[in-house]
């Protein structure tokens, strides 16, 4: 896309060959590679333009940290973009000249889609700024780009957090251990590229004009908003874990005081049992004489059933039952 203050024109599927010289008189030439090409290509790419051979290099290897490299005539910059509302993410490079503007998706995404758009139409002041600009409202597609997954990503810890405390299981777990991986790999991203972002600010060779720099403090403002939001987030997370081993504690704790009040209730019926057991002979009148009354083996339950319901009314005095 090639565009000024007052006009835009655009093609698709363009040759190497057939790509424009860089514009000039206040244009900007905007160069969309969708996924990554062979080495020739980028290499021809790159003589084209004059782009230098080690940021060719960190274009082709897709893992890269976000970063921004000054080279004599045009800067270099990195950033990773999720996938489709997915924390996976992709490998986005571009390159920054007077009047250029190179952006190489690893992938064929059409995440820019919205800037053609304002390109075409005329909406906003793109078209009459400068190429830096371009640079940052690219930025700042990727940076909201985040958003939306740390959105659902809080919504996942609430829903976890509600389950993990009425009744906690091993899927609860897993399902946390997979936000945490999930929140670091965002955190791995979006730190480097607050630091990308201060480096285009301090720029010292010209290619991002003062004028700009109030557009990139914003951008960068949302960097700082998602940090703190993935560092919530990783605490609350930290926190669900300890919440779920506390609940698995007092559940545990539940079962075992409701066996023990089981074994203590049989305890004294396990000892009437086992002295009406020992059969003594009935010669004498110390020798178990229930043996021979009408009415022992009911008085025997009964001195059991009294036993037990004594216990358990002592434990519910106690508040062993809870509420």
């Amino acid at each position: 896309m090639r565009y000024g203050a007052t006009h835009c024109t655009e093609e698709e599927d363009c040759a190497l060959d057939q790509l424009p010289a860089p514009a000039a008189d206040g244009e900007v030439l905007w160069i969309d590679v969708a996924g990554l090409g062979s080495p020739a290509f980028m290499a021809s790419l790159g003589e084209r333009f004059g782009l230098h051979g080690l940021a060719l290099e960190d274009v082709v290897g897709t893992h890269q940290r976000p970063k921004v490299e000054a080279y004599a005539d045009h800067l270099y910059l990195v950033a990773r973009v999720p996938l489709g509302g997915q924390p996976e993410t992709q490998q986005v490079s571009v390159f920054l000249a007077e009047g250029l503007v190179i952006s190489l998706q690893e992938r064929d995404s059409d995440f820019f889609a919205q800037i053609r758009e304002r390109l075409r139409v005329g909406k906003g002041r793109i078209r009459g700024m400068p190429a830096d600009y371009l640079v940052y409202a690219l930025m700042d597609v990727v940076v909201d780009r985040y958003f939306p997954i740390l959105e659902e990503a809080g919504e996942t810890l609430e829903q976890l957090e509600n389950d993990i405390v009425e009744n906690p299981t091993p899927e609860h777990i897993e399902r946390l251990h997979a936000l945490k991986h999930t929140l670091l790999s965002l955190r791995r991203a979006v730190w480097p590229t607050r630091d990308m972002l201060s480096a285009l600010i301090r720029d010292d060779l010209g290619f991002v004009q003062d004028s700009s720099h109030v557009y990139l403090r914003d951008v960068q403002d949302h960097t700082f908003q998602l940090i703190d939001i993935l560092e919530t987030y990783r605490e609350i997370a930290s926190a669900l874990m300890d919440v779920y081993l506390s609940s698995l504690s007092t559940k545990l704790n539940a079962v075992m005081k409701t066996l023990t009040i089981i074994a203590t209730v049989f305890l004294p019926m396990t000892f009437v049992t086992s002295l009406y057991g020992m059969n003594f002979d009935r010669g004498s009148p110390w020798n178990l004489p229930e043996l021979g009354w009408r009415f022992g083996y009911p008085f025997a339950l009964g001195i059991m059933a009294t036993l037990a319901v004594s216990l358990l009314y002592y434990f519910w005095r106690k508040g062993w039952f809870g509420k």
